[in-house]
């Protein structure tokens, strides 16, 4: 007998439609819905990549760690952008992407904590839940339960249905992150970017910035002193070969600059779409990243690529490369192969400027 048969029936019938993706615990959730009549009427479609290798697939990436909250997170944002590509009918208010990692119980002893990550991604909302269980307090069907209870609990209060959370002893803590008007206005393609600086965009520093670290201030003041313009720090939060950025992400990263820094949420994946939108303009970038602008595999052929990079030339962009350790080796620009036509637009600072082999990623798992 399922125990959440009311409320499950109650979220079917609602208008509310759902991608579901989880790893490591959170299938007994999915199965709470899907035995429940009208489940068709909610459930879009639904993930489980177990794997290292599936999990790297479904978010084109390989995350820091499987089990966290920035995975997580990562997780709902690639699902509800699934939702909506699914669902081009039902009004964006009305898609969820759902997703849940966890570190549970098994056959033997682990050395890492029972956890459990849970987040909703919805149009104007991310909600996330972390919980750290006592180690061999519960078996593993124990676990799956507490995380079932809590994941029918949130989507249920996501359908606007009220179902009380479980009860048990270890802290749990839930935070909701509502979206801003502009972030909205991004999102759903009202606007190319949003930005805290209303004067013109010359001089960009493209990243993630997570987190904004001692290189990326030293690579700002070396822009700024050979230019003389100020510096925008530019954040691509809807890639489209991405999960896009959640809102707690948006939110994370922005709070990072000081009241002088100018920053910018754009929709711009490629430097050729940055430079439609920036015409003019000056990019800092890596020689890592440079490396990728001239890459075939990410183009549909050597023609396409050749097309993109002709965009430089139409819109004015010129780039400063700052080396960058790529393995065991420095790159810099001088290593690059650059294609004839825009090589006079690249400017770079080799080693004896500037070496900086500080990383976001080597931060992330340091802080980890």
């Amino acid at each position: 007998m399922n125990k959440y048969l009311d409320i499950v029936k109650s979220i079917h019938d609602s208008p509310f439609k759902l991608t579901y993706v989880s790893s490591g615990g959170g299938t007994n959730a999915i199965s709470s819905l899907l035995e429940v009549p009208g489940a068709s009427n909610t459930i879009l479609e639904s993930y489980i990549p177990y794997s290292k290798e599936s999990m790297n697939t479904f978010l084109n990436k390989e995350p820091d760690h499987y089990c966290s909250l920035e995975t997580c997170l990562s997780m709902a944002a690639n699902a509800y952008k699934k939702s909506k590509e699914i669902d081009n009918i039902s009004k964006s208010k009305y898609l969820l992407g759902v997703a849940i990692t966890a570190n549970l119980s098994t056959t033997y002893e682990k050395r890492g904590e029972h956890k459990f990550f849970i987040v909703v991604q919805a149009y104007d909302y991310t909600k996330y839940l972390e919980c750290f269980l006592d180690k061999g307090k519960r078996t593993r069907e124990e676990e799956e339960e507490l995380i079932t209870a809590y994941a029918i609990s949130l989507i249920a209060e996501s359908c606007g249905f009220k179902f009380d959370l479980p009860k048990h002893d270890e802290e749990v803590k839930i935070e909701i992150i509502n979206a801003e008007k502009p972030w909205k206005k991004l999102f759903n393609n009202k606007v190319g970017f949003i930005t805290n600086n209303q004067n013109k965009h010359e001089l960009i520093f493209p990243g993630s910035f997570n987190p904004l670290h001692e290189g990326h201030i030293k690579m700002k003041e070396l822009a700024e002193k050979k230019t003389g313009m100020h510096t925008t720090f530019e954040i691509c939060a809807n890639n489209a070969d991405k999960p896009p950025l959640t809102f707690y992400e948006i939110r994370r990263t922005i709070e990072q600059f000081q009241n002088n820094e100018s920053w910018m949420l754009t929709s711009a994946g490629r430097f050729s779409e940055k430079a439609q939108m920036f015409p003019n303009s000056v990019f800092i970038i890596g020689a890592d990243t440079l490396m990728r602008v001239f890459d075939e595999k990410f183009y549909k052929n050597h023609k396409d690529m050749m097309l993109h990079i002709d965009r430089f030339n139409d819109h004015n962009i010129n780039f400063l490369v700052f080396g960058r350790k790529v393995g065991n080796k420095f790159i810099c620009l001088d290593d690059i192969k650059i294609p004839d036509s825009i090589k006079d637009r690249c400017t770079g600072f080799d080693e004896t400027i500037f070496r900086d082999d500080i990383s976001s990623t080597k931060l992330r798992l340091t802080e980890n």
